[in-house]
């Protein structure tokens, strides 16, 4: 019953402790006077306590509420908060003496403030102490031992959590890597080496495991590989919040596959986007909303975003902390309005991050592919040189290297088109990447989805690749390129070593513990390569960069480009007429 009157609502919480204070305040007064006249009061000192007594529990309760006392997390009482009713009661006392010498001018024994100063902090301390050490007491529930690894805050408020019952696992031993730490204890857990894994698990019956520390992505995967081994599968990672409270989240795919690139330069990035009035295309997408995100990190003066999409462009500007913002829907294929956004707005950086980018779709619309890709990409571009943008930063895909798909071609005519037109003034690079984890429309959204939906995870061949990099960081990546361009170059990310579809299908199937799902086959789709490529040729160069490579330009005279692009527009076949801009173009169906 006790427990639930600390858990419901804060206003019944507050005056809980209200109540209980005036309690606490009235006895501690009356044992001050009893204390002070040696349990004897004389009666003209009765008469001083029944006219002080109630002005005194008055005045500290207004104090106590005035420093955020009643707003204090008691399960959580620390020192500060000691300090908090130790500052509230001397100000209490402050205007009780002024009480006693501008209106209560009768006889009163000043030393009685003393000793109930005294017993009244000894006794609102011991009350919240009290609660907390009630509230801390193992609760009982259904057993879940817990193996925790990391000996750290974050653990100690795990077990904490476990004790209070807010957090259905039970901490039965921890484990840590850090020598110095071994065998010492935790509110009374042992910490055990890591080599004492296996060990512990079998004899403490481990069912879940909590991971504490932070880990690089192929050491989590290692350690979700062997708890996995052990019969562990209910694997949770805590992230510290605010107010000391801790969420347990699932490991997720991207934790165990995020290749973080090394040589991420913030510094660079920094004095490339700060104070700059920056337009970005396609602004809601995957990489164009992460792309403002990273703008509005590193200090642009203003964000322009543009996108034909609605709701896109709402939550990306939603998003949006620190740059003032303008907000325009739009497609780059309209070029008289794109031309107005220009002239009104002057960005001095436009970042293209608008693209029809799924495969299948653009096979079945290549004339729609052709239009939004190409030309809408070559209006920015001209449009960009006309108002004397200072950089134009274009993003590819691993796609436009020897591509096989309508997507694919298309990006390398608009990569063809940004090395080889007449820029002035105007500084154009394009970056190419490959799959990010988790944008929209790639395999892992869904794969979630056919998960939750109880359906076998579909795999289009058994080897097929791709590259995979965290969205934050691929984009990071991208700025740091184009803050090093020097000329209108085509730059490419280290993306890692390729990853195999099947094993990352493999690998949700055991995360979300669903094996019994299996994975379904379909057969390569219209334009599908079993191996994504991300350089042309053996001669492309490194930059001070690790992660960074650029590759040689492709000569292609601008007037024979721009023909063969009106050429393409009119032309009954599509593929024939890429094929003509893009000769390595191999359209497989």
């Amino acid at each position: 019953m006790f427990k639930n009157i600390f858990e419901n609502a804060p206003w019944k919480r507050t005056l809980f402790f209200m109540i209980a204070d005036g309690l606490i305040f009235y006895f501690s007064f009356l044992a001050a006077y009893l204390l002070r006249f040696n349990l004897n009061i004389p009666p003209e000192h009765i008469y001083s306590f029944g006219h002080l007594v109630l002005p005194l529990i008055m005045i500290k309760i207004v104090m106590f509420y005035l420093f955020g006392v009643y707003r204090i997390t008691w399960r959580y009482f620390v020192l500060s908060d000691v300090k908090k009713i130790l500052y509230a009661l001397l100000l209490s006392y402050f205007f009780f003496v002024l009480y006693i010498v501008f209106v209560y001018t009768a006889q009163f024994p000043r030393t009685v403030i003393m000793i109930d100063f005294l017993l009244s902090l000894l006794f609102i301390v011991g009350l919240r102490l009290s609660k907390r050490l009630f509230m801390t007491l193992p609760v009982t529930s259904e057993e879940k031992p817990t193996l925790i690894i990391g000996a750290n805050q974050k653990a100690m408020q795990i077990i904490g959590s476990a004790k209070a019952g807010n957090i259905d696992f039970t901490p039965s031993a921890i484990i840590d890597d850090d020598k110095s730490i071994v065998n010492s204890y935790l509110s009374n857990i042992k910490v055990h080496p890591m080599e004492a894994m296996e060990r512990l698990i079998k004899s403490e019956n481990i069912s879940a495991a909590i991971i504490t520390k932070e880990y690089e992505p192929q050491a989590l995967d290692n350690l979700f590989e062997s708890l996995s081994k052990l019969g562990v599968t209910n694997i949770k990672r805590s992230k510290l919040l605010g107010d000391k409270h801790e969420k347990l989240q699932n490991i997720s795919i991207e934790d165990l596959l995020a290749r973080k690139p090394k040589d991420l330069d913030t510094g660079v990035i920094e004095s490339f986007i700060k104070d700059k009035s920056i337009m970005i295309t396609g602004a809601g997408g995957s990489i164009g909303s992460e792309i403002v995100r990273q703008c509005d990190r590193f200090g642009a003066k203003k964000l322009i975003l543009l996108d034909h999409s609605e709701y896109n462009l709402y939550q990306i500007n939603e998003q949006v902390r620190r740059a003032p913002t303008e907000t325009l829907m739009q497609s780059m294929v309209d070029k008289k309005l794109l031309e107005k956004s220009f002239a009104k707005h002057r960005p001095e950086i436009v970042i293209h991050a608008a693209a029809y980018k799924h495969v299948p779709l653009c096979e079945e619309n290549i004339e729609g592919a052709v239009l939004n890709n190409i030309i809408g990409t070559k209006n920015t571009i001209d449009l960009a040189i006309k108002y004397g943008v200072e950089r134009f930063v274009f993003i590819s895909t691993d796609k436009a290297v020897r591509p096989t798909n309508v997507m694919g071609a298309t990006k390398r005519v608009c990569e063809l088109y940004a090395q080889n037109v007449q820029s002035g003034d105007t500084l154009i690079t394009a970056v190419r990447f490959g799959n990010v984890l988790g944008s929209s429309g790639s395999v892992i959204p869904k794969f979630k989805y056919q998960i939750e939906h109880n359906m076998p995870l579909s795999v289009t061949h058994p080897d097929i690749t791709r590259y995979f990099m965290l969205i934050p960081e691929a984009c990071q990546l991208v700025l740091q390129a184009a803050a090093i361009a020097k000329d209108n170059e085509l730059f490419v990310l280290d993306m890692g070593a390729p990853i195999k579809i099947v094993d990352l299908a493999k690998k949700m199937l055991k995360l979300y513990g669903k094996e019994d799902l299996g994975i379904k086959f379909t057969g390569l789709r219209s334009g599908e390569k079993l191996y994504e490529e991300l350089l042309l040729n053996e001669n492309d160069k490194k930059t001070i960069y690790n992660s960074i490579f650029v590759t040689n330009a492709t000569k292609y005279a601008i007037e024979k480009l721009n023909d063969d692009i009106e050429f393409l527009l009119k032309s009954q076949e599509k593929i024939k007429a890429l094929q003509k801009i893009v000769p390595e173009f191999e359209h497989k169906l």
